[in-house]
């Protein structure tokens, strides 16, 4: 039995990231780097195919959990019969090799203690030639080596193709392990001090968390969620992450099963906005230079998502070792929605540097020529059908919410060169292109017997990216079809008070078998139009129900099943925690941050 998505908590380095389980268990880990292959794929599989656990022997230990202060430093407190340890787990930023470091402290009493190394790599497929040498445990097979340091006063052997540590830790006492990976080719890597990158590493997440301006009620929601967007960024490009998974289910069982661990342009951009919001104009600037190298190049060859680096190729492929989460396959590495046209994240993409501009990042004319030159193809362009926001793998459509966001590019055109005549551009033709794409979106996307947007023309489908329309200024919060798209959705589109993303029932517009849970991003974005609309004890209210969704440590996933009452889909999800800032945002200014 896998445990349930909520029952783990995210630690991290800012270039890849590790999941811990409540039973002490880290069950995946890909190393060098998010995108690279697992070495502990216990999550999608078993535990043959790669974890670390680390707990009490006792089988009535009990575990509390949570992160020290503002930091992605988690800290698990067992209660055992017999005594009380802390078990700390933490990833350093790193200076070359990526570490893992588990410090273990007693609290109280004595506690008998084990740790089970299970390392996998290639996602869980190659067992590593394992030896002990210089105090160490070194595993190696073809390009990856992983040495893993025991503290002296733990017994370590071989067991089971495990590598096993027992020993005991008293009240006062301290240990700890290490695990660095680093290419097999090279001499061993330098060893760091682990009780110092503890410090180093609790006063590198306090100083990055002490800029943060959001000074609400919620700040507690608000800066778990900026930790966690800012722990999917990979620091040596400024590329950010969906989320650090694969294929955890949208449906227990089910096939609706991705990749999420590369940039979607749209995500990103979210992401940023949302640093932006809280104050990281450093973030902005990192994320806007990766951008302007990844999108280099002719209009027509954007993409929706690219790798860490702004690599272009994403093949798609299936693990058929692997069993998937309780039984949900396949499992897939790599993304063929790449391949994809997703007219919207143009007007992502210009609207992020509309906010960056606006937030105090300056205005540079090389990074407006590739912006000039992407609003110029959309303008020849976004009449036509795409496979829209959530990447449909159905036939193309004219879909609402890709005609809004084309609307968005050329708003945002016109301000820019409103704002810096200098930049030159199509200002009248832009402006042509803002009031022609409004106009056809309210005639043909717009159901006026039923008083809603539509998901796509001529359909009567809904979608919940259409509550997006007031907050990119498409319209305002209190127009007539705004107030009447909020009430369809809430009352055709929602499943115990919750936003499914748009129907899977009868004939499904994705082209895909199941069903999904709701998506907690379009309930935060319905909280967004309450709050736009003038109902903002209603926007209060639902905002207050997401953050009693988040698990104890302050993390979500991408959707939550109200009647199963847990998490489903890749975890944490970045486009959940760019909603929870928003709305919080949106409930102490007045509008949401986008």
């Amino acid at each position: 039995m896998h445990p349930r998505i909520e029952d783990y908590a995210l630690i991290g380095d800012l270039q890849t990231a590790a999941l811990v389980g409540r039973d002490g268990s880290i069950d995946w880990l890909c190393l060098p780097r998010f995108d690279s292959g697992a070495c502990f794929a216990a999550l999608l599989g078993g535990k043959d195919n790669g974890h670390w656990g680390l707990a009490p022997c006792s089988p009535d230990a009990r575990a509390q959990r949570s992160y020290r202060g503002d930091s992605l430093i988690l800290d698990t407190v067992w209660e055992t019969p017999t005594g009380s340890v802390r078990v700390t787990d933490f990833m350093p930023q790193r200076d070359r090799a990526p570490d893992v470091v588990r410090i273990v402290e007693g609290l109280s009493g004595s506690v008998e203690m084990r740790g089970v190394l299970r390392l996998r790599f290639d996602y869980g497929r190659v067992v590593p030639w394992v030896r002990a040498t210089e105090g160490c445990r070194v595993a190696i097979a073809g390009p990856d080596s992983v040495w893993l340091r025991t503290p002296a006063e733990s017994t370590t052997y071989g067991k089971d193709f495990s590598t096993r540590s027992d020993f005991t830790v008293a009240a006062g006492q301290r240990t700890a392990f290490v695990l660095t990976w680093h290419p097999s080719h090279e001499p061993r890597p330098i060893q760091i001090e682990p009780f110092t990158a503890l410090q180093d590493t609790l006063d590198d997440w306090h100083g990055w968390s002490a800029r943060c301006r959001y000074k609400g009620p919620y700040r507690e929601a608000v800066m778990r969620s900026l930790i966690t967007l800012k722990a999917l960024t990979y620091a040596p490009t400024g590329g950010i992450v969906a989320a650090p998974t694969t294929s955890l289910p949208e449906e227990l069982g089910g096939v609706r099963n991705w990749d999420y661990r590369y940039c979607w342009l749209r995500d990103a951009s979210l992401t940023l906005n949302s640093l932006l919001s809280a104050g990281y104009l450093e973030e902005a600037g990192a994320w806007r230079d990766w951008l302007l190298r990844a999108v280099a190049g002719a209009p027509d060859d954007l993409q929706i998502m690219y790798g860490l680096a702004g690599e272009r190729r994403l093949p798609e492929a299936e693990l058929p070792w692997l069993t998937g989460y309780c039984d949900s396959a396949p499992v897939r590495i790599g993304n063929a929605a790449v391949e994809q046209r997703q007219l919207d994240v143009y007007g992502e993409v210009l609207d992020s540097f509309h906010i960056a501009r606006s937030a105090g990042l300056p205005a540079e004319q090389h990074a407006w020529s590739i912006q000039r030159s992407l609003v110029d193809y959309l303008e020849s362009t976004w009449r036509d059908p795409d496979e829209g926001l959530w990447e449909i793998r159905g036939p193309r459509r004219h879909f609402v919410h890709s005609k809004v966001m084309a609307w968005v590019a050329a708003d945002r055109a016109v301000r820019a060169i409103e704002a810096y005549p200098k930049f030159g551009g199509e200002v009248d033709r832009w402006r042509a292109m803002r009031d022609e794409v409004r106009r056809e979106v309210c005639e043909r996307g717009y159901d006026a017997d039923r008083g809603t947007f539509t998901q796509f023309y001529g359909s009567r489908e809904l979608d919940a990216a259409t509550l997006l329309i007031p907050r990119v200024g498409f319209l305002p919060g209190d127009d007539p079809r705004v107030l009447g798209t909020i009430d369809t959705v809430r009352r055709e589109l929602t499943h115990d008070g919750l936003v499914r993303r748009y129907s899977t029932e009868g004939i499904a517009v994705d082209g895909l078998p199941g069903g999904e849970g709701t998506f907690l991003v379009c309930s935060f974005w319905l909280a967004d139009a309450l709050q736009l609309s003038g109902r903002r004890a209603e926007a209060q209210e639902m905002f207050e129900r997401l953050l009693g969704l988040r698990n104890d440590v302050g993390l979500l996933s991408e959707e939550y099943d109200p009647v199963a009452r847990r998490q489903l889909g890749n975890f944490p999800q970045a486009f959940s925690h760019i909603g929870l800032v928003g709305t919080a945002f949106g409930l102490q200014d007045g509008a949401p941050a986008h």
